[in-house]
């Protein structure tokens, strides 16, 4: 993983990072706006690299930070998969991540507590949570969660796509949820005061791992297998489950809001009140998966979606749903802007403000509130 990636936040926005960013400038929120819009699951794009291996926040990043575009953001800062190298992979993640705010700490605020939310509002600074997306860093050790929790990692996701040492993953056929040490991590993740997220993972593995669970838990990034029978959604019965146990479930904007094509507003918004009436408008929220800035549709970016692709098939970690060419978005919400769009679509739609509030950040700074303690 090299600083590009590093900078990028999540896997997928890590190998189409270089794409051009779409400029919108929307109308800035009011400062006095006491709502919280948070990605669950998100990538912070808009960097500038004034000389090989300096990264600075370029003028449409600051300006973004400033019009309140997002106050929180969940990023990825270890590698996902199975390979060799995993820990002191990830501990170099997190200490790279850790200069690169300690420079720039008059925009982002790193978030290790609930009170840091509120400390970053009150500052005029975005709040970046340190997130893994898979636990092969833990390198079959279930005390390193502890490790990392003491190196400000709040999130932790128990498996990828494929089998780990903790459980299957959604794209393993055998679907065998949990392990034994997939239990014992959990234990350990919830002992550290960690955030578990069970994205990404194989229906037992969810199924199994909320009814481990003793404390609220998420799932950051998916979409309802319901309506869209893949395996990067989730069932009803696993999404009731997780609300039942006080979690929150993240809808992303990602290919699998649909079985074919480039996915629509229509399609997020259907996923979107679904999930509300099963989990509840108090369960639900937004984890994209995706960059801040959006992509600038062109032929260079579907070369490198094409490339980005044909790698994960190689990798043997492409989804069913993921294809050469459908970018990772969803159109009329690929831009700066998507979070007021999506509301001001939603109010048309008679939700009302509290509610949109809840689904685009108040419901994961609760959940926050709750797992961190």
């Amino acid at each position: 993983m090299d600083r590009r990636q590093f900078l990028a936040g999540t896997a997928a926005a890590a190998a189409l990072a270089a794409f051009p960013a779409r400029s919108q400038s929307p109308t800035a929120r009011s400062a006095s706006d006491p709502a919280l819009w948070v990605d669950a699951q998100g990538g912070v794009d808009g960097w500038d690299e004034p000389q090989p291996g300096r990264f600075v926040p370029s003028p449409k990043l600051i300006e973004a930070i400033r019009q309140r575009r997002m106050d929180l953001a969940s990023m990825t800062v270890g590698e996902v998969g199975n390979g060799p190298d995993r820990f002191r992979s990830a501990v170099q993640s997190v200490a790279e991540w850790d200069a690169l705010l300690a420079v720039h700490k008059a925009h982002f605020l790193k978030i290790e507590s609930a009170s840091d939310i509120r400390a970053a509002r009150e500052s005029g600074r975005m709040g970046l949570i340190y997130n893994f997306q898979d636990t092969t860093m833990l390198e079959g050790d279930s005390a390193r969660v502890a490790t990392f929790a003491a190196l400000g990692v709040r999130q932790i996701q128990l498996t990828y796509n494929k089998r780990n040492l903790a459980g299957d993953g959604c794209l393993e056929r055998a679907n065998a949820g949990l392990s034994d040490f997939g239990r014992e991590v959990i234990a350990k993740i919830e002992e550290a005061r960690v955030l578990l997220d069970l994205s990404h993972a194989g229906q037992r593995t969810i199924a199994e791992g909320i009814a481990a669970a003793k404390r609220p838990l998420a799932i950051t990034h998916s979409a309802c297998r319901s309506l869209v029978d893949l395996p990067r959604n989730t069932f009803d019965a696993e999404m009731r489950a997780l609300a039942d146990k006080g979690g929150v479930f993240g809808i992303y904007l990602m290919p699998f809001l649909r079985l074919k094509g480039q996915p629509r507003k229509e399609d997020l918004i259907r996923h979107i009140e679904h999930a509300a009436k099963v989990c509840g408008e108090d369960h639900i929220g937004l984890g994209t998966d995706g960059p801040l800035f959006g992509y600038e549709i062109n032929e260079e970016t579907r070369k490198r979606h094409r490339e980005f692709f044909e790698d994960r098939v190689k990798k043997g970690i492409s989804a069913p749903g993921e294809a050469a060419d459908v970018l990772n978005m969803v159109e009329g919400y690929n831009d700066i802007g998507r979070y007021a769009t999506l509301a001001a679509d939603l109010r048309a739609r008679g939700w009302s403000q509290a509610r949109v509030d809840r689904l685009l950040g108040g419901n994961f700074v609760r959940l926050y509130g709750e797992a961190w303690g």
